[in-house]
């Protein structure tokens, strides 16, 4: 559906939920997201999840895979959509750890932007990271997230609390404007 350089933004299929379950059960992955502890999740409650979804119809909101060179290796999206605000929270998780460093989560990052912005008449979009994922930090300042507060910390991440940074962008800060 969307298609930047390198990196295509397309609907979740039936036919993702394999490698989608094998990143939900990757430790090293669920670490670098922060947030809740890592909890299993087996792959049929995955599949029900989804076809509970897929049998109410309709669209599938503002949730994508994302595809490099024909394969799915993570997801992102917006939620918390507020239509009177105008914003929206957005999440990514590149789960193929060979995909990591390469810069496809920034180009995803950027063509979401370009969605909630242009498509989607957005005014705000904003996340939350833990404090220590550097990498995604950097991702999304040169997406023109800025970091806007800090709850010190909040997260309790692999043994330790650390700080949870929300970061949001503007769409008139934003370089696409």
């Amino acid at each position: 559906m969307l298609q930047g350089e390198r990196v295509t933004l397309r609907g979740i299929t039936r036919d993702d939920l394999p490698r989608l379950w094998a990143f939900n059960n990757d430790l090293a992955v669920e670490l670098a997201g922060g947030g809740d502890p890592p909890i299993p999740q087996a792959l049929e409650r995955l599949r029900a999840e989804f076809d509970r979804d897929v049998a109410g119809g309709g669209r599938d909101g503002a949730r994508f895979a994302i595809e490099v060179d024909g394969r799915f290796v993570g997801q992102c999206g917006l939620a918390a959509i507020e239509e009177t605000h105008r914003t929206a929270m957005l999440g990514i998780a590149i789960g193929d750890r060979e995909c990591w460093g390469r810069g496809y989560g920034r180009e995803a990052v950027r063509l979401l932007l370009d969605y909630a912005f242009r498509l989607r008449n957005l005014r705000r979009v904003w996340l939350w990271v833990h404090a220590d994922n550097a990498r995604a930090i950097a991702a999304y300042r040169a997406s023109g997230f800025v970091e806007e507060g800090r709850l010190r910390e909040h997260v309790w991440s692999n043994g330790r609390y650390v700080d949870a940074v929300q970061m949001g962008v503007l769409r008139a800060e934003w370089p696409g404007a």
